[in-house]
């Protein structure tokens, strides 16, 4: 696909791709669904149900073959349409309508392919419709030269999660586990939700400052966080080109406050989920303005 080739409605290609997009997750998701102990995350298994994810894998696979059709009737061509259903009807023969899921033993090890898949569906519900009708670029296609690229990176954060958590939490522990944190903590979690999920914003975004600040203006690290500012073409997927040094230093100095104030679970998982979302939303290609949710956004 020409780099400059930018998608227009109603020509059946969109439609094409979302369908390859969705089949592929689905059959993903099965995998998941057979092999949870390696291929899902402990921390994410406690949020979903087996059974939303069951209608889920349904959903998808069934918005999938819509969608594989609707390709070919607006673009009369069956490439895309029979390659998303193609892929759709390998994974409802391993079981997409009827796989089904189990409790979970305890494993040492673990790939987030539960939160790939999910977040990766979150974030193209959300971004891609917003880039295509509301795009600040709009000569800019979504297969752009350096797409690969930053998918490579999106799904290595992702897949290798529990990687990631060990080590970036490590400092915080380490540093900190012997000062006796129980009185802190007990005080953080009598704090009204929105205050604690506040002051978690405020701590956080103070120690992420420095901790950027710090990649900025010092050489021998600029060479690592430089990677991140390289992406000429600005969208959705392309804040996760991040090098793995400044993944685990920027994690691990966001980590501390979170460790020290011990704030609960809820307000915990409410702070990641925005987070996810506002790291996608500062990188997209969009013109809506979102107030002060973007007001750090890379030009």
């Amino acid at each position: 696909m020409s780099a400059n080739a930018r998608l227009v409605v109603g020509e059946g290609k969109i439609s094409g791709y979302i369908s390859i997009f969705l089949s592929t997750l689905s059959l993903l998701g099965i995998f998941c669904f057979r092999y949870p102990e390696q291929l899902t995350t402990p921390e994410f298994r406690n949020i979903y149900t087996k059974e939303s994810m069951e209608v889920l894998m349904a959903v998808v696979t069934i918005t999938s073959f819509f969608f594989a059709l609707l390709s070919i009737i607006l673009s009369k061509k069956i490439k895309l349409g029979f390659l998303g259903s193609a892929i759709a009807g390998i994974a409802i023969l391993l079981g997409a309508f009827t796989v089904q899921g189990r409790s979970v033993d305890k494993s040492d090890w673990y790939f987030g392919l539960d939160w790939m898949l999910l977040d990766l569906l979150l974030m193209t519900i959300i971004f891609i419709p917003l880039e295509l009708f509301f795009p600040k670029n709009n000569k800019q296609t979504k297969f752009h030269e350096e797409w690969r690229t930053d998918l490579v990176y999106f799904v290595i954060s992702h897949l290798f999660i529990q990687i990631f958590g060990i080590i970036t939490q490590k400092p915080a522990i380490l540093f900190f586990s012997w000062m006796g944190l129980a009185k802190i903590h007990l005080w953080v979690h009598g704090l009204p939700f929105i205050v604690a999920l506040f002051l978690a914003f405020l701590t956080t975004d103070i120690f992420q400052y420095w901790a950027h600040r710090i990649f900025h203006t010092r050489v021998y690290l600029w060479r690592f966080h430089s990677v991140h500012h390289s992406t000429k073409s600005m969208d959705w997927l392309a804040g996760s080109r991040t090098h793995f040094i400044d993944i685990f230093f920027t994690r691990a100095m966001t980590f501390i406050p979170l460790y020290v104030l011990g704030f609960s679970t809820a307000v915990f998982n409410v702070y990641i989920i925005f987070i996810a979302i506002h790291a996608v939303l500062i990188h997209s290609n969009t013109r809506i303005n979102f107030g002060f949710l973007r007001f750090n956004r890379q030009k």
